[in-house]
């Protein structure tokens, strides 16, 4: 590997300009050498916002002609599949933005052509490197629940309450929100308590929104709750929404833990977070404080969301992560194997909810 990770970025959202460019930037090793989107002024537009010398409009172009070591996509989750594969044909690490793929059959197979490939590849599963979840997975890891009982997770957000086309609530493009919100927590179950083996998953359409360009629509869920069996014996569920007015709080998510030694709480929005604990023989659930060594450098007198932000940009997760791994020749986790483990229980909850029966998972 040379002194720097050249990367090209496949997609312009929002979100690449919010996460994944910025925090690349701050890399000192990184170096953005292209960038791609469908519409060029806005590629454009974000080449010079980053100081990116390559503007693209056909990602395999890109991936040909861009001299990379890597490639991150951001795009809809229909073009992650056919993106990833193309990218490792080529050889390229891959970092590519969950859910990993539409179903599982793809998922599998983009893991095990990026383990066949030798380069290193992440699903990107943002709630693994904030603090508080990382002190809680530590927490959980130390034994602070013992045998796990129960996992409650919730993650309920307001910004799919208009009538109006989005890809995220296409069922050509996408699961719905089992995939954007629910591949999150359907991780974050995984990382605390195991491997889900069953699931009976109720998926609701809300809102009436139109196709694209006229078409008619083939709606995705605007709102799910899951059932959850876990290979230990332990019972969860997760409910997410897209629909729900949760006001100035932005998003809120809720995770409780109940074992036979003790309980966890998280609770967090886009204004404040906070953890609270008992062991078994407490009376009281207290607030528990995020160690400053996962903070790190960053400014806490900020809003949470400003905190979280500046964790991306100075510390090892995420997209930084993505390239010390490259750099030191290391796998990195959460892999596509996470992706892949994770669409596996996205596909049995759209099972269940079409056939009204528990379904196994893999």
């Amino acid at each position: 590997m040379s002194d720097s990770v050249r990367v090209g970025v496949i997609g312009t959202s929002w979100f690449a300009d919010l996460m994944h460019l910025p925090n690349l930037k701050s890399h000192p090793r990184a170096e953005i050498a292209a960038i791609c989107g469908r519409n060029r002024e806005r590629a454009e537009e974000m080449a010079k916002k980053y100081g990116i010398p390559s503007v693209f409009t056909d990602y395999r172009e890109m991936i040909e002609k861009g001299d990379l070591h890597a490639v991150e996509i951001v795009t809809p989750d229909d073009l992650h599949y056919p993106m990833t594969m193309d990218a490792l044909d080529a050889g390229l690490h891959v970092l590519c933005e969950k859910p990993l793929a539409l179903n599982a059959a793809h998922a599998k197979a983009m893991w095990e052509r990026a383990e066949a490939a030798g380069v290193v590849h992440m699903t990107f599963f943002t709630s693994r490197w904030l603090p508080h979840y990382r002190y809680l997975k530590e927490l959980v890891g130390e034994g602070y629940l013992g045998r796990p009982f129960h996992c409650h997770i919730r993650h309920l957000g307001g910004y799919g309450r208009q009538a109006a086309y989005a890809w995220r609530f296409d069922g050509r493009r996408s699961n719905g929100i089992l995939a954007d919100l629910g591949s999150h927590r359907i991780d974050l179950a995984r990382w605390y308590v195991g491997e889900i083996v069953r699931v009976s998953a109720h998926l609701s359409t809300f809102v009436e929104r139109p196709g694209p360009e006229g078409q008619p629509p083939d709606p995705a869920s605007d709102a799910a709750t899951l059932l959850l069996e876990f290979e230990n014996g332990a019972q969860g569920v997760i409910q997410v929404s897209a629909v729900a007015h949760v006001g100035d709080r932005g998003q809120e998510q809720h995770v409780i833990l109940h074992g036979e030694a003790g309980t966890l709480e998280a609770d967090q929005s886009f204004l404040e977070t906070e953890i609270r604990g008992a062991r078994h023989d407490e009376k009281q659930l207290v607030a528990l404080s995020v160690p400053d060594r996962l903070w790190g450098n960053v400014d806490r007198t900020g809003a949470f969301f400003e905190r979280v932000g500046q964790v991306f940009h100075t510390q090892s997760v995420g997209d930084r992560q993505f390239i010390d791994a490259i750099l030191a020749d290391r796998p990195v986790t959460p892999s596509f194997y996470e992706g892949f483990k994770v669409q596996e229980v996205i596909d049995a909850a759209i099972a269940s909810h079409e056939n009204g029966t528990w379904v196994s998972v893999g």
